[in-house]
């Protein structure tokens, strides 16, 4: 341990002090939260994980070997929102998401993701000279947020990936969702399998293990672009309290790490951590949960080479 003490360090994500947009991974807060279908906080999400995020550079990643704070990456700052306003915040999200190659956005609430879906899909069809085929999706979540609505929000956090999946912004057949768990209407989860989307409930994971699933996810997505959303409340409320929706049941801090260093090699294209809510957290152990799932997010994508 050398230099500055990780409690000095700057606010931004791992302290650096990069901000500008060129960087190979840009690092972007979306303090977004209006629409949740519970607790709110999340909004508070991006600076959270920041803050805790200076506990992972006291040396290099002890899997992918690199020092991920001296990579090529810049913390951009926050994404502007429309105050009160999921439409016209949405608008903005990917307006300004469309400017950045490779996005590591960290949330606020799991709305976001559609417009990050969206920019991603216009960016990539922008840079090829014929359509491109929909994102695989690796996705972490207690919920499998496919519902055609949020009570009554066509766009709400719980509505993300009806939306993603009908806007063709995903592939369903290489579409991950693991550590679902949360109370779901049978015509909500019939919709989704039958799209063709896996689901690996929590209960699986604990049975099978990080290695077996892990594989699941390798099977499924292939060699295709692929983009990780990560909601926190895929981890049991005793490992992340600070969330908007907790589920009990649900998935463990190492369960997590295990699976995403055994996704190495995957075509990661960008990338979210959402629903951190540090209104609940306790010891910012939810913040730090985020924080090195953004972390093990960047040793990934350095793995894929994208």
């Amino acid at each position: 341990m050398t230099g500055t003490p990780t409690f000095a360090l700057p606010g931004t994500f791992l302290g650096i002090s990069r901000h500008d947009r060129d960087a190979a991974v840009c690092v972007a807060g979306v303090p977004f939260d209006i629409g949740t279908t519970n607790r709110g906080g999340a909004r508070f999400g991006p600076q959270a994980i920041r803050q805790a995020s200076r506990m992972l550079v006291d040396g290099d990643h002890p899997v992918a070997r690199v020092d991920l704070a001296g990579g090529d990456l810049a913390d951009i700052g926050n994404f502007a929102i429309a105050l009160g306003d999921t439409g016209e915040s949405l608008r903005l999200i990917e307006r300004q998401a469309a400017e950045i190659p490779h996005l590591l956005a960290l949330g606020g609430d799991h709305a976001i993701t559609l417009a990050l879906l969206r920019a991603l899909a216009k960016r990539r069809g922008a840079a090829a000279a014929a359509a491109v085929a929909p994102l695989a999706l690796v996705h972490f979540d207690a919920h499998v947020d496919t519902w055609p609505d949020s009570f009554g929000q066509a766009y709400g956090h719980g509505s993300v990936f009806f939306h993603a999946i009908n806007e063709k912004l995903v592939d369903p057949r290489r579409m991950v969702q693991i550590g679902i768990r949360s109370p779901v209407q049978n015509a909500v989860m019939d919709w989704t399998l039958a799209q063709g989307v896996t689901v690996v409930d929590a209960e699986t994971v604990h049975r099978d293990g990080p290695q077996a699933v892990a594989q699941r996810v390798r099977e499924a997505v292939g060699a295709a672009p692929a983009y990780l959303s990560f909601d926190i409340d895929a981890l049991d409320p005793a490992f992340a309290p600070g969330t908007g929706t907790p589920e009990i049941g649900g998935l463990a801090t190492w369960q997590t790490q295990a699976i995403l260093r055994r996704l190495a090699g995957l075509n990661f294209v960008g990338g979210d951590v959402v629903e951190v809510a540090p209104p609940y957290d306790t010891a910012e152990i939810t913040a730090l949960a985020g924080a090195t799932v953004a972390w093990e997010y960047l040793a990934l994508a350095r793995a894929g080479g994208s």
